[in-house]
């Protein structure tokens, strides 16, 4: 009752909220009633999570939940910042709740025949702990470190919740918004000019040969358009042909949600003195994927799809 009440004043006096934690970290340690002692809970039934759910949504409408089993949004397994490079946005929850352990695992990954859209949350702080403490100021993440994050998140299909924590004064130490500022430039930097621009493009197969689903629609700047292929066309490839050789080191590409979550499994080759040469791999791609590879001088990029649950429905490509 509470616990309940705590979150009747939070959620009714702050304006709209836009996500709420259930953290699995409970009971433990702590003053209760008072007493300074140790309390174990019941992690499963304690909360009656069902309910509490209903109160805040119909408080919240918007709201979206974050925990082990989401409903809406799900823990990525650690607190590392490191989504897993298998990643699929979907997973079935009925046997999962806030704090289970040995769940670890199928949080990173998803579960490719999950029943609900529950896409992962990457979480991490950008120093040691959660809240500031002065004696962390030297140890704040750097801007490659913030960098590297990025692309074990966002690049891996998550979204990221970097945690800054105010210091005694209220605000954001220096060092932290230095370091913030510093990853900003390395974004800007590194995705500064898409190689796709004046690029040519071509696929080995699109749907009905129409221009609804041709591959120059990864790279027209429009979300809402996509390349497919055939129904039944998943070993299929897209090809990027520059103008003259380029330096390449990044490869990003981007899934029609709308239509599903598909690719399995795909490969990246460079042309290298006339010949295709694997440069990178992966599984999934969902949301988004940037993969980084090792830095090579090309005169063309292939995307070659090995496998996928159904046709794959890409809508991005983007190369730097």
């Amino acid at each position: 009752e509470y616990y309940r009440n705590q979150l009747k004043e939070v959620f009714t006096n702050y304006g709209d909220i836009f996500e709420m934690w259930f953290d699995g970290a409970n009971g433990g340690d702590g003053y209760y009633g008072g007493a300074n002692e140790e309390r174990r809970i019941d992690k499963q039934n304690y909360y009656d999570w069902p309910t509490t759910l209903a109160m805040v949504e119909e408080m919240q409408p918007a709201v979206l939940f974050f925990s082990d089993a989401g409903p809406d949004l799900r823990w990525v397994g650690n607190e590392d910042g490191v989504g897993g490079t298998t990643n699929w946005n979907i997973i079935t929850p009925d046997t999962l709740y806030a704090g289970k352990p040995g769940i670890g695992d199928i949080l990173q990954t998803g579960s490719e025949d999950g029943t609900d859209w529950i896409p992962a949350e990457v979480n991490t702080s950008i120093r040691p702990g959660w809240f500031y403490h002065k004696e962390e100021d030297s140890l704040v993440k750097s801007p490659k470190e913030l960098f590297t994050t990025y692309l074990q998140s966002v690049g891996r299909g998550s979204t990221l919740l970097l945690n800054i924590p105010p210091d005694q004064r209220g605000q954001f130490h220096e060092n932290d918004v230095a370091s913030l500022l510093g990853m900003r430039k390395i974004l800007d930097s590194v995705f500064a000019e898409n190689l796709t621009k004046n690029a040519k493009i071509s696929a080995s197969n699109y749907r009905g040969k129409s221009e609804a689903y041709a591959p120059s629609n990864l790279i027209d700047d429009n979300a809402d358009t996509y390349w497919v292929t055939d129904e039944g066309i998943i070993d299929s490839s897209v090809e990027i042909m520059f103008d003259s050789a380029k330096t390449v080191n990044f490869v990003l590409l981007q899934e029609n949600i709308a239509l599903g979550q598909r690719v399995e499994k795909f490969h990246i080759a460079a042309m290298i003195d006339g010949e295709w040469e694997q440069v990178a791999e992966g599984t999934t791609i969902g949301y988004k994927r940037i993969l980084e590879i090792p830095s090579v001088e090309t005169t063309a990029i292939k995307i070659e799809f090995e496998a996928a649950k159904a046709t794959p429905v890409i809508s991005n490509l983007e190369i730097y």
